[in-house]
């Protein structure tokens, strides 16, 4: 994030808070970036820099006190995601950018990717394979540890209370996002869910895998999150009324219509400001797009309610019904 936005003519980086003073000069120095620009407390940057977005990399936990101090001086937000380890957060960053008047985005690496965006225009736009019937969700990889993620980010990536679970939260979230703004935002009747310690060993305080099922009229969602898989991926298969898509890779998607045979087709590239997140934040707090669908505050506030009641479930062994 910090390489891109640096190498932007339309973005501006203009300050950098991180309280470990150690962690911000390893980076000042590996990025080259004045001394001037580092904080270490939000406030104080807020009130001297007074910058138009703040991009936040913060514990999911912080999300809550970083929307709340943002929203006193009108700086919009766009975090990582998931938007908020519980709805009690959730409902208090929706209090807070209402009252500030402040845009709030949650970031998905999955939301620029141009397979699911023509997964998406084919579904809702053009119904190329009718009503949805089920939606299933792969996301997760061998593991945050396994794959070299950095000490200070796996310290609170595998706390209970920091992230608000493991394998659940960390790729669940995709699942609910995707699945949310394909149904129409609309709210599933219900959530299921089973999680496990495969590996207690190295992640004894949180799940490593997760699967999640939502109940909808007419349709079923299955998201499978895991810290166990063989190889990285974000991928999933939409069933229609009339056919399949799945979104095999980045860029292409496998599609069946009825009884004829499988296709490939590439999806095009997304025109800005709809392919990356700095344009598309850009674009939202300079009023160019409203925000909508996949990173928008209404669609995650679903989210956050999806995955409360799947970490009920799974600690209830019981299907949580959702008020309507």
């Amino acid at each position: 994030f910090i390489e891109g936005s640096l190498s932007r003519a339309d973005i501006q980086l203009v300050a950098i808070v991180e309280p470990d003073r150690r962690l911000s000069k390893q980076y000042a120095t590996r990025y080259h970036i004045d001394s001037a620009l580092l904080f270490t407390d939000l406030e104080e940057m807020l009130r001297k820099i007074k910058p138009e977005a703040v991009a936040t990399f913060t514990s999911t936990f912080d999300h809550r006190k970083v929307v709340e101090t943002c929203s006193r001086y009108g700086v919009h937000v766009m975090m990582e995601k998931p938007l908020a380890v519980s709805m009690e957060h959730a409902r208090a960053i929706e209090k807070a950018a209402a009252k500030g008047n402040i845009e709030v985005l949650v970031n998905y690496e999955t939301t620029w990717y141009p397979s699911n965006r023509a997964a998406g225009r084919m579904i809702l736009n053009d119904q190329a394979i009718g009503d949805i019937r089920r939606i299933v969700v792969h996301d997760g990889h061998r593991g945050p540890k396994e794959i070299g993620c950095q000490p200070e980010f796996l310290k609170w990536l595998t706390d209970p209370v920091l992230n608000g679970g493991g394998a659940l939260t960390d790729f669940g979230c995709y699942g609910a996002d995707l699945m949310t703004w394909l149904m129409g935002g609309k709210r599933p009747l219900s959530v299921t869910a089973v999680t496990q310690q495969i590996k207690p060993a190295v992640y004894p305080k949180v799940d490593d895998e997760a699967t999640i099922v939502l109940a909808y009229p007419k349709a079923t969602g299955i998201i499978q999150a895991s810290w166990n898989w063989p190889f990285d991926r974000k991928d999933m298969e939409i069933y229609g009324l009339k056919g399949l898509i799945y979104t095999v890779r980045r860029d292409s998607l496998r599609v069946r219509l009825g009884e004829n045979a499988e296709g490939v087709l590439a999806a095009p590239a997304l025109a800005p400001p709809e392919s990356d997140p700095l344009s598309y934040l850009e674009a939202v707090v300079r009023g160019k797009t409203p925000p909508a669908g996949l990173s928008s505050l209404e669609v995650n506030m679903t989210v956050t309610e999806i995955l409360d009641a799947a970490r009920l479930s799974a600690k209830t062994g019981k299907t949580v019904k959702l008020r309507q």
